[in-house]
Formats: structure tokens, C-alpha cells, sequence
């Protein structure tokens, strides 16, 4: 298994993150990469939502919190959906409709009834990466540390990353999001004498 890392420069991610809207237009492409990006859920746990997870069917509406059991630790998370994944979702819904509100979010087109399989979705991921300029080390992960990456520059504090993330310590965190070379170029840059 390969090194992946997050997508830091916050244009190259737009264009990434927009390849399956104005490159190879793919509503269901676009919405996976906008709910790992957004949700920080790892790829195993994304394949596995299904409709009634973000969609009240008697309210008619779409959920503002997303509730999983999380596969790899068995701990339950909620997640707010944000106004990005909301225009997601919402667009995606309005072009496929589900047969039923178990059928998974991001339905395999081979396999009627089973989601996406997690190499499926690493070849979606690659594919948009390869062709907006990232040639290695962006994979299904990538998703999950950009997410951190950017809250942490955006001033999250390292405690609440390492609980999102359920790490046991902030050193953790600082390599799982390649951050410590960034705080370390930071001081070098910044101390002019």
C-alpha cells in the first residue's frame, strides 16, 4: 500500500474536486468525492451510506447529521452536513433517484444492490486526480487527511482533530496530516533577522 497525502492548495483541490462536474461530468463521482472530503469518513464507511443515512424519507428532506457505526474502531459518529455536501447531495438525488431508501448512496453500476467497491472508488479518485495534476500519492485516503489538513489550517484545534480522528496523540495527527514539516517551514519562513 502506497504513502497518500492531502490535497493542501486550495485550487488545485477545487479543480480535483470539480473534474467529475466540468470535466467528465458523473453526479454520483462528484458526490463521493464531496462527502469524503467533507465527512473525513474513511472509504469503507463512505461505500456503505445508504439513502435513508442522508435523506428522511417522511420528512421529506435531507438529514443535517450523518449517524455511522464506524467499521475499523465500532465507534458511532455524527457528522453535520455542511452546505457543500448538501448542493451534492441534492443535485445527485434530482438526477437518480433511489428505487428504494436502502439502496446505497453510491451504487456500484456492475453489481446492482452492492455499493461501489473501495477499489472502484480508488480508481475514481485516482482518475480525477491523475487528470487535474497529481500524479502520485493521492488515493481514497487523500480524501479523509484533506479534510483535516484544511481544518487545521483553518485554526481547528489539535485535540479536536485527534478525537475526530480518534488518534492517541497529537504527533499522530501531525504526520497523519503532513503537517509538521509545514509548521517547521513556517518558522524558518517567517523569522527574518
Amino acid at each position: 500500500m502506497s504513502v497518500t497525502y492531502p490535497i493542501k492548495n486550495k485550487e488545485a483541490l477545487e479543480q480535483f474536486k470539480d473534474y467529475y462536474v466540468s470535466i467528465k461530468p458523473n453526479p454520483r463521482n462528484y458526490t463521493m468525492i464531496v462527502m469524503g472530503l467533507n465527512t473525513a469518513f474513511r472509504i469503507g464507511d463512505l461505500l456503505q451510506l445508504q439513502w435513508n443515512d442522508v435523506y428522511d424519507e417522511k420528512k421529506r428532506e435531507f438529514r443535517g447529521h450523518i449517524c455511522i457505526t464506524e467499521q475499523k474502531t465500532g465507534k458511532e459518529r455524527i457528522v453535520a452536513v455542511n452546505r457543500s455536501e448538501q448542493k451534492a447531495l441534492e443535485q445527485y438525488y434530482a438526477i437518480n433517484k433511489p428505487a428504494s431508501w436502502t439502496d446505497y448512496l453510491f451504487q456500484s453500476r456492475k453489481q446492482k444492490g452492492s455499493p461501489l467497491s473501495r477499489y472502484q472508488a480508488y480508481r475514481i479518485i485516482k482518475e480525477a486526480a491523475r487528470n487535474t495534476g497529481f500524479e502520485e500519492h493521492i488515493g481514497c485516503h487523500s480524501l479523509r487527511k484533506t479534510f483535516g489538513y484544511h481544518a487545521w489550517k483553518q485554526g481547528t484545534q489539535p485535540a479536536m482533530l485527534m478525537e475526530l480522528y480518534n488518534h492517541s496523540s497529537y504527533q499522530v495527527t501531525q504526520r497523519y496530516l503532513g503537517i509538521e514539516q509545514d509548521e517547521r517551514d513556517f518558522v524558518y519562513l517567517h523569522i527574518e533577522l
